[in-house]
């Protein structure tokens, strides 16, 4: 599930300022941004303005773009930064405590509560995660984004992005293993897969 990139004629004219453009790329990256971005914060709310102010700062840079790089590469260097500069303005507010009670329970219908519990079980692990580990894993299993476009929007190695893959899958199946759910053996990904 890889993204696609947008098509030249309409970036091009977005870059000039016209919006009915603009609200095509929009259209196509706003729901990817925003899940990535939730994952990352955990708070509906928050990744809502996030992506909000992601897309504002698009639209704004967008006439310097540089159409030699690819546009969802960029795109994610711009949600990158902003969900990083959210994350450290967070640590340095006082937290608000929330009794597990209020927290309202997510639903799905029709699924076995056995299945449920592992997914949650997942989410919870990834939550875990640090984020430079939680950014790569997010990126790559549920953006789509190639090893090498992840490498591109978090400015860091090839080699790091794999080692970041490998680590985050490593720690989510241990903290699956701790609570005594196994997940069936994922597909390993041949060498050099998704570059």
């Amino acid at each position: 599930m890889a993204l696609t990139q947008p098509d030249p004629g309409v970036l091009r004219k977005a870059q000039k300022g016209d919006e009915r453009a603009f609200s095509l790329i929009l259209r196509a990256y706003e729901v990817p941004v925003f899940n990535y971005v939730l994952r990352l914060v955990g708070d509906r709310s928050l990744a809502e303005d996030l992506t909000q102010e992601v897309f504002l700062r698009v639209f704004q840079g967008l006439p310097r773009f540089s159409l030699r790089s690819k546009f969802t590469t960029w795109l994610f260097q711009v949600t990158k930064n902003r969900v990083l500069d959210e994350l450290r303005a967070v640590e340095r507010r006082p937290r608000a405590v929330v009794a597990l009670e209020d927290v309202p329970p997510l639903e799905v219908v029709d699924a076995p509560f056995e299945r449920l519990e592992a997914i949650d079980a997942v989410w919870r692990a990834v939550e875990a995660l640090n984020v430079d580990l939680k950014m790569a894993l997010l990126l790559r299993d549920v953006v789509g984004l190639s090893y090498t476009e992840i490498a591109d929007s978090l400015e860091i190695t090839l080699a790091t992005v794999k080692w970041r893959i490998y680590k985050a899958r490593e720690e989510v199946q241990l903290a699956l293993a701790r609570e005594g759910i196994t997940i069936g053996p994922a597909k390993a990904e041949p060498v050099g897969a998704g570059v």
